[in-house]
């Protein structure tokens, strides 16, 4: 049921704009768990590309080796992400892809992808999905370029916020944030001694707690505020005038 339980796919579903048939070519489609380990590699940059993998359980990040040795984390995964779509139409991959925390993933071919795209409301949300995904991306290139730095990680960690909500992942505003300092500040262009200091900074403020991997938000409007935070990108339901048609298509 891992398709079906992608975000996209979700939201679909809950405007009812997915038939019993669609669902069952999504059921059917043959898809392994595949168990990974925290860290665990799932592709290079630069290799074969052919495949995706539906998040079950855990968080994973695609990221890119730079030539002084560092990295660029380009985007974290959570549970009914889908990782790859940005190489889909590439023969190689254009970022590596890799575990955080461990958990479970489903790999699944083109060529299932390939059947998808026969049922246009299943092709819709397959386009949806990848440029939410693109959103993402964007989004990022917004406030690093143009935030201060307490501003940059309060976007970060609100945005988070939203994404594990909408999966029943935060309870009384808090949530399980299994990323390093390293992680965070290959994230947002900072050393790991600015994110310390920059939680600090949100700490003082009363708008962040943060104990290990443990994230609270006291008054997660404030944060939001902070930043001006548009949550538009990530809204994983579809325009209605899209479901109205998908509703009627044949």
């Amino acid at each position: 049921m891992a398709l079906l339980d992608t975000v996209v796919m979700r939201g679909l579903s809950i405007q009812g704009a997915l038939s019993p048939e669609d669902k069952a070519l999504l059921l059917g489609l043959e898809l392994s768990p595949r168990r990974m380990s925290a860290n665990e590699v799932l592709w290079q940059e630069r290799a074969d590309a052919d495949l995706f993998c539906v998040v079950k359980e855990g968080w994973a990040y695609s990221y890119r080796s730079l030539k002084n040795g560092s990295k660029q984390n380009l985007k974290f995964y959570l549970p009914g992400d889908i990782i790859g779509m940005r190489d889909f139409g590439f023969a190689r991959r254009l970022s590596s892809a890799a575990m955080i925390s461990k958990g479970v993933v489903y790999p699944f071919s083109y060529q299932q992808l390939f059947e998808l795209f026969g049922r246009s409301n299943l092709a819709v949300g397959i386009m949806a999905t990848a440029i939410r995904q693109q959103a993402i991306l964007s989004e990022r290139l917004i406030y690093l370029g143009q935030y201060a730095a307490h501003e940059q990680l309060a976007h970060f960690l609100y945005e988070f916020y939203l994404r594990l909500k909408r999966i029943g992942a935060v309870e009384n505003n808090t949530f399980l944030m299994p990323l390093t300092q390293q992680l965070i500040s290959d994230a947002l262009g900072m050393s790991p001694v600015h994110v310390s200091r920059t939680f600090s900074m949100l700490r003082d403020k009363g708008l962040v707690i943060r104990d290990r991997q443990q994230v609270t938000l006291p008054d997660p409007e404030a944060l939001a505020s902070l930043v001006g935070f548009n949550d538009s990108y990530i809204d994983e339901l579809l325009p209605p005038m899209f479901t109205e048609f998908l509703r009627n298509s044949p």
